[in-house]
This record gives structure tokens, C-alpha cells and sequence, in this order.
């Protein structure tokens, strides 16, 4: 059986170490190990004058830039400072997560730098189960957990400081996250959020196949929510098409998310004709990868979605 690699990332201050500790108390998990700990070894073998972003913190790692008039925002140069100091880490924990893999033992990686799209978790997809979580929170919890921690252990008054900074690199990894459709969950509830992560390592998933107007999106959502299911992505069947055409689908069980998008094909008549100008090239026929919590509730998804008439045989596609 192949180990476990899970990697869980935030903006300081959102609440991921709780988190780590409790996943992988569930799993059985031995190993769990903060990124902080792994930068401290790599700060010993690269001192400040070679890399100084690296001997700053995450938040306050721009300051040690030298071309900051390259940049065309505050924002950007916050995120660069980001990626610089994390980039010194990554190739590290790259090999922790080597070591672990090798060894077949399961680990746990909680830390603000393990940034979707820098550290390269492809390489160990045929040698491990790998999933990757960015947690983040809306801000006035963010703040309210930085005072709670900053009383608890009697310092991070500079963080509270870089508060500003911390939301910035929030907003960047769930934009990169997004990009690679890296589940992005909203830690409100540390219970909720522990049964949703552990849904996504025990989920099971199916193509299916649906033919239906823009008119029952809200209907197919249901049904599949429903049962804890989610969709990551959509393929609409274009006659004369090679290839159908392919979206990635992000946060698709995030009701607010979901709410808006219904909200936006109601009342934005340029959003609505688009999109039933997509429908009707590909006769209302698409595809989903459907993900669900465990196999009695993917049955129960397709189930329901035969029983609505949304369900498509798969053979009945011309291309």
C-alpha cells in the first residue's frame, strides 16, 4: 500500500497546525512535521548576507528585495518577497517528502510555504497518495486567531503588525490554488474542516455523462452536494470537435461560490447567452469527474441523476 503525503498550507495565523495535528491523529499518521522546523535547518547551512529573504519571516520577507521599483504594486512585491523566502525551503521539504516515500512511511507537512506550483508533488504520485490542502479563513477570524495565539504563547505582536502582508499571501495561495485546482478549504470550523479534508483522501470518483438545459445546473448541483459529491471539472461534446472542450471546476461545494454562479446566469443576460450558446453547440451533453466521500453515495448520486432524466449514455455521442 502506498504511503500517505499529506501537505497542508496557509497564511500564518489561519489555524493549519490544529488542523495537521488532527489529521493526522485520524489517519494514524506518526510523522507530522512544521515547515518552521525545516527552514530552521536550512537557515544553518545558508546564512543572511547569501540569502536574506530566507532569514526573514514569511509575511516580512520583501523587505530584504533589492529591485522593489521592478514591481508594479505593493501586492506584488509582498508576493515575491513570499516566493523568495519559501523557495529556499521547498527543495528541503522536497526531501522529507523523498525520505518519507522511500522509507513508505505516511507524513504529515503543515507550513506557509508549501506553495501550490512551486514545490513539485508530481514526482511522487506513482510512489505515494498525495493531497494537498490550503486552508484560509475570512479576515476578521484570521485577525482574531492571530490576537488568540498571540495571548496564548505571549508573543506575535509582529505578525499582528504584518497582518496586511498575511492577507496578501493568503489571497496568492488561493489564487494559485485555484489555478491548479488544489482543494481550498475554509477553516470556520475545525471539525468541518477535518470531515471535508478527509472526504477528499477517502472520496472514490466517476466520468458521468448528463444532458440537460442550463435551466436544471442548479438541480445537477444539488443532487450531487447532496451526497457530499463535488464535480472537478466539465466537458461539453461538440459535433465535429476532436476533442471535447474542457474546464477545470474549483470549489464547487462551497455554496457561496456555487450561489453566485447560479446568482450570475440569472440576472446577467451576457453570462446566461453565452453559456446556452455553449449548451446548445454540444446538444446540453457534458461530462463530469465526480468525486463522492465513498461509494454507496456516488451510487446514490448517479442514482438520483438517472431518476431526473439528467443521466447520458456515453455511446449516443457523434462526434
Amino acid at each position: 500500500m502506498k504511503p500517505y503525503v499529506i501537505l497542508i498550507g496557509s497564511a500564518s495565523g489561519v489555524g493549519k497546525s490544529t488542523i495537521a495535528a488532527e489529521i493526522s491523529k485520524k489517519l494514524n499518521i506518526k510523522y507530522l512535521i512544521e515547515t518552521d522546523f525545516i527552514r530552521e535547518i536550512v537557515r544553518g547551512v545558508i546564512g543572511s548576507d547569501y540569502a536574506p529573504a530566507l532569514h526573514k519571516s514569511s509575511y516580512d520577507a520583501y523587505t530584504t528585495l533589492r529591485d522593489t521599483f521592478n514591481f508594479e504594486s505593493e501586492t506584488k512585491l509582498i508576493e515575491a518577497g513570499f516566493e523568495e523566502h519559501a523557495s529556499f525551503v521547498i527543495p528541503a521539504i522536497e526531501k522529507v517528502i523523498s525520505r518519507s516515500v522511500k522509507d513508505k512511511d505516511s507524513i504529515v507537512i503543515e507550513g506557509v510555504h508549501l506553495i501550490p506550483g512551486l514545490i513539485n508533488t508530481k514526482q511522487f504520485e506513482d510512489l505515494a497518495n498525495i493531497y494537498f490542502f490550503i486552508l484560509t479563513a475570512d479576515e476578521q477570524q484570521h485577525k482574531e486567531r492571530f490576537i488568540q495565539r498571540a495571548m496564548a504563547i505571549k508573543r506575535g505582536g509582529a505578525q499582528l503588525d504584518y497582518f496586511k502582508e498575511n492577507r496578501i499571501i493568503n489571497d496568492d495561495l488561493i489564487q494559485k490554488a485555484n489555478l491548479l485546482s488544489i482543494p481550498v478549504i475554509n477553516n470556520n470550523n475545525k471539525d468541518d474542516t477535518i470531515k471535508k479534508m478527509l472526504q477528499y483522501i477517502n472520496e472514490v470518483s466517476q466520468l458521468v455523462y448528463l444532458k440537460h438545459s442550463i435551466d436544471d445546473i442548479d438541480k445537477e448541483r444539488e443532487i450531487i452536494t447532496k451526497y457530499g459529491g463535488r464535480i472537478t471539472d466539465i466537458s461539453y461534446y461538440i459535433p465535429n470537435f476532436k476533442e471535447p472542450l474542457t474546464r477545470i471546476v474549483t470549489n464547487y461545494d462551497d455554496n457561496e461560490n456555487a450561489d453566485n454562479f447560479i446568482d450570475t446566469i440569472e440576472h446577467e443576460s451576457q453570462q446566461k447567452e453565452s453559456l446556452e450558446t455553449l449548451y446548445k453547440l454540444s446538444n446540453n451533453i457534458h461530462s463530469h469527474h465526480i468525486y463522492a466521500p465513498d461509494k454507496n453515495s456516488l451510487d446514490n448520486i448517479i442514482r438520483e441523476l438517472k431518476e431526473q432524466g439528467l443521466l447520458y449514455d456515453k455511446k449516443n455521442i457523434k462526434n
